[in-house]
Parts: C-alpha cells; sequence; structure tokens
C-alpha cells in the first residue's frame, strides 16, 4: 500500500530502540548457586567445611600421620602417653601413646559413615511409610500414625539407649538405631507434604488419564516432596553425629579401639579432663563445628529448593 512503512523497517526500528525491552539469557545453576552463595554466606562458609570433612575422611588413610592405633614409644621403648600438642604430635597423644590428630581423622570417617548410613535407611523409611500414608489415607493411615505417635512420644537418646542395650554394642546397630530414631520424624514430615500436593489438579489429571497409583505417587508426588525430604535428610545428619557421640559417650556406641570423635570425648577426654583437657577439647570442637556446619547447610538448602522462600528475598 502507498505511504505504509514497510515491515522489515519496522523490525529494525524495533531492534535499534534502545527502550525496547531485551531478552536476559535465562540464569544458569551456577549462576543461581552464586547468587545464593551470596545471600546465603554462613551456608556457603558450612558447604565448604563439610566438603574439607569429606575430603579428610575419604583420604584419611594419606592424611594421618600414623596408624590411630600404633602405640607410639620414644628410643627407651617407652610409650609417649599424655603428650600435650607439640611439633611431633599436632594434637598430643593419648594415655595409650596413641596419636590424637590420627584418631580424629579417621574418628571423621566413622562419623561421616554412621551419620550418612543412619539418615539414608532413615529417610529412606520414613519416606515410604510418609507416601503410603498421605496418598492411601483412611484406615492405613491411622494405623501408621498411631505407630509414628508411640515412637515419637519416647525420646530419641532414650529409644536409642533402650534398643542399643537390647541388640549390643556394634556399628551397625548403632547406624540402625539412629535410623529408627529418625524415621518418625521424616514419615511425619513427607505425609504433611503429600497431602498438600494431592490438592493439585496434576494429581487428579493423571487419575482420568488412568495412571496407576504407583505412578501416580512415583511420577507426580514424590518430585515435588523431594525438596523438604532433602531438607530434614541434611538437618538430621549433625542430629546423627550428636546421637552417635552420645550412645558414645555413655558406653554404648561404637566398640573401642574404633576411633569416634564421641568415644574420644568419653573415655580418655573426660577420664583426663583436669589433666589434658585437650582430650576433650580437640573431638567436643569437631563435634561442634560439623552439627552447626549441616544445620546451616540445611537452611541454605532449604531456601535453595524453595520458590516460596527464594521470591520473597
Amino acid at each position: 500500500m502507498p505511504g505504509s512503512i514497510p515491515e522489515s523497517a519496522i523490525a529494525s526500528a524495533t531492534l535499534a530502540d534502545p527502550a525496547a525491552p531485551v531478552q536476559r539469557p535465562r540464569a544458569t545453576e551456577i549462576a543461581r548457586l552464586w547468587l545464593l552463595a551470596r545471600q546465603e554466606p554462613l551456608g556457603a562458609l558450612s558447604a565448604a567445611v563439610l566438603g574439607a570433612l569429606l575430603a579428610v575422611a575419604l583420604f584419611a588413610p594419606a592424611l594421618a600421620p600414623c596408624d590411630p592405633y600404633k602405640l607410639n614409644v620414644d628410643n627407651h621403648g617407652l610409650l609417649i602417653r599424655m603428650q600435650s600438642p607439640n611439633r611431633t604430635f599436632p594434637l598430643g597423644t593419648d594415655p595409650l601413646g596413641r596419636d590424637v590428630l590420627s584418631r580424629m581423622v579417621y574418628g571423621a570417617r566413622i562419623s561421616l559413615a554412621v551419620g550418612f548410613a543412619s539418615v539414608l535407611i532413615g529417610t529412606l523409611v520414613g519416606t515410604v511409610v510418609g507416601l503410603a500414608s498421605g496418598y492411601v489415607e483412611g484406615p492405613l493411615d491411622s494405623a501408621l500414625q498411631r505407630g509414628v505417635d508411640t515412637l515419637m512420644s519416647v525420646p530419641g537418646i532414650v529409644l536409642a539407649l533402650a534398643v542399643v542395650s537390647v541388640l549390643g554394642q556394634s556399628l551397625a546397630n548403632v547406624i540402625l538405631v539412629i535410623a529408627l530414631v529418625i524415621a518418625p520424624g521424616a514419615s511425619r514430615v513427607v505425609r504433611g507434604a503429600v497431602l498438600v500436593v494431592k490438592q493439585n489438579t496434576f494429581v487428579d489429571a493423571a487419575h482420568a488419564a488412568g495412571a496407576t497409583p504407583w505412578r501416580v505417587v512415583l511420577r507426580h508426588i514424590l518430585p515435588n516432596v523431594l525438596a523438604p525430604i532433602l531438607v530434614i535428610a541434611t538437618v538430621w545428619l549433625g542430629n546423627a553425629i550428636v546421637i552417635e557421640s552420645a550412645l558414645s559417650f555413655l558406653g554404648l556406641g561404637t566398640p573401642p579401639p574404633i576411633p569416634t570423635w564421641g568415644g574420644m570425648l568419653s573415655g580418655e577426654g573426660r577420664r583426663n579432663l583436669e589433666t589434658a583437657p585437650y582430650l576433650a577439647v580437640f573431638p567436643g570442637l569437631a563435634i561442634s563445628v560439623v552439627v552447626l556446619a549441616f544445620n546451616m547447610f540445611g537452611d541454605a538448602l532449604r531456601d535453595y529448593l524453595g520458590p516460596r522462600l527464594r521470591t520473597t528475598r
């Protein structure tokens, strides 16, 4: 049409217009993590601490100065016992002449093994129970929740003490006991999340399309409740280490001479608290730092996985 402006000219003018909205590329996950690290510096610091702890646990044989079970002796064949921190033994030696630093390094491996294994088992059992209870509801829900209420009515440390007293001292029993303490709380959280997700229209659409209950649970409900599951698992990692340390402190944890932080704190640390306080200070400090790091990392992970929390920051 005469006097009309060609479409190509309109397009070029639009591209050249500085006031026109410019579509920015979608932020990558790395940029998102960097933003989270800037918003949650304590969470980033805790992640670095946990990463260092994991590296120490994995490479314990290479990082430990000597064998954690070795009884160190001097040139005259006498035990180098109760040595305060020095150049040869940076964290000192215990009453049997064993290097405290080496036992601390290997103790990190035991503590992390107990924490990850117990949290994995406990969270998995709690997730299965929570999914079944929240999705099926009815009599099954009532029966499962009464069992959960019964377990949760007993304090965790008391329940752990009772079960370990019956099963006996071993690393496997400690893991199972801590998993038993974790499972009820995890199932309650998962059940609440499932009840919320069930109200969404995509679940009704899946039912209308003829999807089986297993498919609805595994493909539509479980992916939408993974965020709280990951958060509670992260928080319980720190609690699992505390429970293991408490059991070792009470003499019902991992049996000696296996080095654990709780065992070091309760054994030679408690008996020599006045004469050699470093035997209790270093394991206690390690437990405190690791538990605090797990809790702060759990808070940061909750912010990262929770879209509502991210949009309100």
